[in-house]
C-alpha cells in the first residue's frame, strides 16, 4: 500500500491546528497562576496586626508594684481603676496613690485625681489636686528629727528610677509650721527627702524651737 506523505503532513498540521486554541489557553493559564502564586503573599504568614491606641485589659482597685535591687519593694501604686494600653503598654489611672520607700525613712506618699504612667514604668505623670505628703520622723542616730511635709500642686511628674518628683507650675509647700510659696515649681529628692522651691519664693518659716517667725522672699 502506497502511503502518500503529502496527506499525512496535511492531516498533521489540521490536527494541530484544531488543537492550537488548546494549547494558547493552556499557556495562558499556566502564566497567570505563575503571576498570581508570586503577587500573593504566603498564607503561612498572616498579616501583622494593626495596633490602635485602646484600652486592653482594665483592673479596679489595682495595684503596680516595683522592686529595687535588694528585693524590697521600691514603690507601690494604686489606682481606683487602673487602664493599660497595647500599644505603648502605657496606663492611665484613676485617682492614683503612690508610695515611695526608702530604708530606716517613713514612705512618702503622693496622689492625684488622675495618672498616666509610661511603657517602661519609669515616668509617672500627676494630674488634678496632686500632692506630697512627707510624714513627721523622729530623730536617729545618722539625722535629726523633721516635721511633716506637704507639697501642693497642680502637676508633678515621678521619675521613678532616679527618685524625683518635680513641677514647673506654682507650688505651696507646708513643713510643720512654714508655709513656702514658689511660683515655677519644685524638685523633692526623695533620697534626700528635700524639696527644693523654684522661681519668686514667698512664705513664712516658723522655727518652733525658737519660738520666732520670719517672712522671706527669694528669687
Amino acid at each position: 500500500m502506497q502511503v502518500n506523505i503529502h496527506t499525512i503532513k496535511l492531516g498533521i498540521w489540521r490536527s494541530l491546528l484544531r488543537t492550537m486554541p488548546l494549547i494558547l489557553m493552556g499557556a495562558l493559564t499556566l502564566v497567570t497562576f505563575w503571576l498570581v502564586k508570586k503577587n500573593t503573599p504566603s498564607e503561612l504568614s498572616s498579616p501583622e496586626r494593626i495596633r490602635t491606641h485602646e484600652p486592653d485589659y482594665t483592673l479596679v482597685n489595682g495595684t503596680v508594684s516595683a522592686l529595687n535591687e535588694a528585693g524590697t519593694t521600691k514603690y507601690r501604686l494604686l489606682g481606683r481603676k487602673i487602664i493599660h494600653y497595647d500599644d505603648d503598654a502605657s496606663i492611665d489611672i484613676d485617682e492614683p496613690r503612690m508610695r515611695l520607700f526608702q530604708a530606716l525613712k517613713a514612705p512618702v506618699t503622693v496622689r492625684a485625681k488622675t495618672g498616666h504612667l509610661d511603657g517602661d514604668l519609669s515616668i509617672l505623670d500627676l494630674f488634678g489636686n496632686a500632692e506630697i505628703f512627707r510624714p513627721a520622723q523622729a530623730a536617729t542616730s545618722s539625722q535629726a528629727a523633721s516635721p511633716s511635709m506637704l507639697a501642693l500642686s497642680s502637676y508633678f511628674q515621678a521619675l521613678i528610677n532616679d527618685d524625683i518628683l518635680k513641677t514647673d507650675k506654682p507650688i505651696t509647700l507646708m513643713q510643720g509650721l512654714s508655709v513656702m510659696n514658689a511660683t515655677d515649681g519644685g524638685i523633692y529628692n526623695n533620697v534626700e527627702q528635700s524639696m527644693t522651691l523654684l522661681g519668686k519664693v514667698r512664705g513664712r518659716i516658723e522655727r518652733a524651737q525658737q519660738g520666732s517667725q520670719r517672712d522671706t522672699q527669694s528669687e
